[in-house]
């Protein structure tokens, strides 16, 4: 008893975790009769909406048709062939083709215009014309078939192999779902052929061996006088190509345009009435059914909008009161998404350009990006922008230059050689101006001692001049002493 208590408890948790745990997609699946393999395709974004088995190699049946006149198109572009060219059908044009083939009744040696022969193979699928469209462009089956595995391989196919350019099944002829949507959308680039596979109905010209013959579009998606009925019209659809044998089962590439949406469907390995007895063509119903579930659930959704804030920056050399930066959306994201996701289960995980936040900066500047991510997948990425214009600070300009300027070793190295330069310089100022005192006081000193010398030299010639004079005086008295004393004695002495 106590295990069923302890069950009944784990059992409750899981369903209430389950309850509460958000699902981005609540949208249930759409229900197929019969499809084996399905690529549902957003063709704006490129976004698969639903697949099932699309990696898995089948028989492409008729689909293959599609590569075949995308590379006859292709030819024509490059100037290799034009419509208006008459082609003569080789005489093993008919070959590998089985009694109950699809084809326009084209015999061996009848004329027939290029472009003829592209509005047989896409809006009759007529295989033989895609043996002389294959014989045209290069110049044998075996080379076309080269091409068209080329080619795939070209368009990112690593799952396909063609064998003959109509489909007539065999092992070694096969391709993926996925693959054949590759290939569809390549040659939907290209106007004449997305106007030939969304033909109703067509009219040849009488040629040498046929009257006129006229014919409906296989694809009973687009026309009501197909061979599958009126009862599968369905207004929104649009080209491309159905294809059936025992082996591929009923397949139909097709696209739809509804409420802005353009989609593009694959479906492969449908049942039917010449497969199981059933009267219903399920390529067709099944094609409806997941028109009609996109249509009905999805839409385009605002993902992210550019009025919220993502993130916020730090921008160098701004103002204090700008430095904090909030970055938003460019412009807001429409998504093809299901009406019932919440619109919270978006996330955007922002990269910023760490080299542009560096003041100025302009208003609405691209700083990053933010990717979009729902449920774990990614859809892509928006532009960030800043929300105001960010102002330089003039002090942070000038403190960041200097501080930038002394990281430089070619400014430091200056720097010393200058400091170097102004000392050696100052020194030799100094050394200068304590030579050039010696020099004064040395001169100054030799100025006294000659002053001093010279006043010496000249007290010494004034005393001798004066001895001279003196001596002289004295001589001049001694001359006129004697020249009087004779006479002055003899009168005294004769008293």
């Amino acid at each position: 008893m106590k295990k069923f208590k302890i069950l009944s408890l784990l059992l409750s948790l899981i369903l209430l975790l389950g309850v509460m745990s958000p699902a981005a997609y609540a949208l249930d699946e759409p229900a197929l009769e019969s499809a084996q393999a399905v690529v549902l395709l957003d063709m704006d974004s490129g976004r698969i909406l639903y697949e099932k088995n699309m990696d898995e190699q089948r028989s492409p049946a008729s689909l293959t048709k599609i590569m075949t006149v995308l590379l006859a198109i292709e030819a024509l572009e490059r100037g290799e062939v034009s419509l208006d060219e008459m082609v003569t059908a080789q005489d093993d044009c008919l070959a590998g083709l089985d009694t109950d083939s699809s084809t326009s009744d084209i015999r061996p040696g009848e004329i027939i215009s290029y472009r003829d022969l592209l509005y047989c193979a896409m809006v009759h699928s007529a295989n033989e014309a895609c043996n002389i469209i294959a014989h045209r462009v290069s110049g044998s089956v075996s080379a076309f078939v080269d091409l068209m595995n080329r080619r795939a391989s070209e368009l990112g196919c690593v799952n396909t192999h063609f064998s003959d350019p109509n489909g007539l099944s065999n092992e070694n002829h096969y391709t993926t779902a996925y693959e054949m949507m590759l290939m569809t959308r390549e040659a939907l680039k290209h106007a004449l052929f997305a106007e030939i596979c969304n033909t109703r109905s067509y009219e040849m010209g009488a040629t040498n061996l046929s009257a006129p013959r006229a014919f409906s579009n296989s694809n009973a998606l687009i026309s009501t006088d197909s061979m599958y009925g009126s009862s599968y019209y369905y207004e929104p659809a649009s080209g491309v190509k159905t294809g059936y044998t025992r082996l591929a089962g009923y397949c139909l590439v097709s696209t739809a345009e509804k409420d802005d949406m353009h989609l593009l469907a694959v479906v492969m390995g449908c049942d039917g009435y010449y497969l199981t007895g059933i009267e219903e063509y399920q390529n067709f119903s099944d094609t409806i059914t997941l028109y009609n579930w996109a249509f009905n659930g999805f839409a385009y959704r605002t993902a992210v909008s550019s009025a919220g804030t993502v993130t916020r920056v730090h921008v160098d050399l701004a103002s204090e009161e700008d430095a904090n930066v909030n970055l938003r959306p460019q412009s807001d994201v429409e998504l093809l998404l299901p009406k019932d996701l919440d619109l919270s289960e978006v996330e955007l995980v922002p990269s910023v350009f760490e080299d542009m936040l560096v003041a100025p900066i302009n208003a609405g500047t691209v700083l990053g990006k933010a990717e979009i991510f729902i449920d774990g997948e990614s859809y892509g990425k928006v532009n960030l922008v800043n929300t105001a214009q960010v102002e330089l600070s003039k002090t942070e300009f000038m403190q960041r230059r200097i501080h930038q300027t002394l990281k430089n070793p070619w400014i430091i190295v200056l720097i010393v050689v200058i400091l170097v330069l102004g000392v050696g310089y100052l020194v030799l100022v100094l050394r200068y101006r304590a030579q050039r005192r010696r020099y004064l006081r040395r001169k100054r000193e030799l100025a006294a001692r000659r002053a001093a010398r010279e006043r010496a030299a000249a007290e010494s010639t004034m005393s001798a001049e004066s001895t001279q004079r003196f001596a002289a005086f004295v001589d001049e008295e001694l001359k006129n002493r004697q020249s009087r004393g004779p006479q002055g004695g003899g009168e005294k002495s004769g008293k």
